[in-house]
C-alpha cells in the first residue's frame, strides 16, 4: 500500500513524543517526513502508529535527550533524511517527576544540546520550537545570572556555580531556572548557530496544559496547581490542541526568531499584579 509517491520531502522532528509534541507535528507535518524521537520505545511505537494511521509518513529513533552523543545522531539521522524544515523539543521532566539535578541536566543541559545539535543542519527558512513553559517567567534572576545562563557553552554548564545542588535545593527551582535557561539559550542560539542556516528558533511557554504530566503535579503535595487555575483570567486548563495552534504560528511566522510566547490563561499576569496571592489567601 502506497500513500505517498513524491519524493525529496521536507522533514518535521521531534524530540520527545507527548501529547504537546504530537498535537504540534499534526499541525506542520503533512506531506513531510515525520522523525519522532523518545527515551521510550513504547512512547514511540504509540505515536508512529497512531500517525501513520492518519495518514502520515514517520520513521523512529530511540534518544536519549541526556546524552550528548545520542541527540547529535539523532540531529545526523534527520538531515539524511531530507531537508529539516521543523524541529521540535518538548523533552523535559515535572518537578513532581524527577530531582533538581535530573532537571537541570534534562530541560536545560539536554535542550541546549539539541539547540546545538539542530542549527548547523536545518534548511534555510526553516524553524525550531522548544516548549519551555509558564516556570521561566516565575523567578528572579540578575542581568549578570541571565548573560551566564545565555552565553556559557553547553558542556560548561554542569559546573557553574549557581547550577550545583546545593543553590538550585528543591526540584520547583531547578523546573524555573531551567525553563528561563530555555528562553535565554534559544535568543542566543537565533542570533549564532540557527542564524548562521537562515533559520528561525523560538520558545513557547504554556501554562497548565491537561496531559499526564500535568496529572501527577496535580498529585503532589499542596494545591499549587488549583490556585494557579483559578487565579488565571480563563479559570481552566488548556488543552494540547490550544498549544499546538499557537505552536503553528511561531513556527509558520517568518519574521518571527529568538522569543518567547506565554500562553498561560493569565497565571503570570495574575502573579505580577498580586491577583494570584490574594486568591490564594482568601481560600
Amino acid at each position: 500500500m502506497i500513500l505517498d509517491f513524491n519524493e525529496n520531502k521536507p522533514v518535521a522532528v521531534v524530540l520527545g513524543a507527548g501529547a504537546m509534541a504530537m498535537a504540534i507535528v499534526r499541525r506542520v507535518a503533512a506531506g513531510a517526513k515525520v522523525l519522532l524521537g523518545d527515551v521510550s520505545e513504547k512512547n514511540l511505537e504509540r505515536a508512529a502508529e497512531a500517525m501513520r494511521f492518519n495518514g502520515y509518513d514517520v520513521e523512529t529513533m530511540v534518544v536519549n535527550a541526556l546524552d550528548k552523543e545520542q541527540v547529535y545522531a539523532f540531529a545526523a539521522k534527520a538531515a539524511e533524511l531530507g531537508d529539516v524544515m521543523w524541529f521540535i523539543d518538548t523533552a523535559g521532566a515535572s518537578p513532581s517527576q524527577a530531582t533538581p539535578q535530573f532537571i537541570i541536566d534534562l530541560d536545560l543541559i539536554g535542550t541546549s544540546y539539541a539547540l546545538d545539535a539542530f542549527g548547523p543542519v536545518m534548511a534555510k527558512g526553516g524553524a525550531g520550537l522548544v516548549v519551555s513553559s509558564q516556570a521561566g517567567w516565575m523567578g528572579h534572576f540578575t542581568e549578570e545570572e541571565e548573560n551566564t545562563l545565555a552565553l556559557t557553552p553547553t558542556d560548561e554548564l554542569r559546573d557553574l556555580p549557581m547550577l550545583q545542588p546545593d543553590v538550585v535545593t528543591g526540584s520547583g527551582k531547578a523546573y524555573i531556572v531551567a525553563k528561563r535557561a530555555n528562553h535565554l539559550r534559544v535568543r542566543t542560539a537565533a542570533a549564532t548557530t540557527w542564524a548562521a542556516s537562515h533559520a528561525r528558533v523560538n520558545t513557547i511557554s504554556p501554562g497548565i496544559v491537561m496531559t499526564p504530566v500535568a496529572y501527577d503535579e496535580f498529585n503532589a503535595p499542596g494545591n499549587t496547581y488549583q490556585h494557579m487555575i483559578e487565579a488565571g483570567a480563563c479559570q481552566r486548563v488548556a488543552t494540547p490542541d490550544e498549544i499546538a495552534t499557537a505552536a503553528e504560528f511561531m513556527l509558520s511566522a517568518p519574521f518571527v526568531t529568538g522569543t518567547d510566547l506565554l500562553i498561560d490563561g493569565g497565571t503570570i499576569a495574575a502573579m505580577r499584579s498580586g491577583a494570584y496571592e490574594g486568591r490564594r489567601d482568601r481560600r
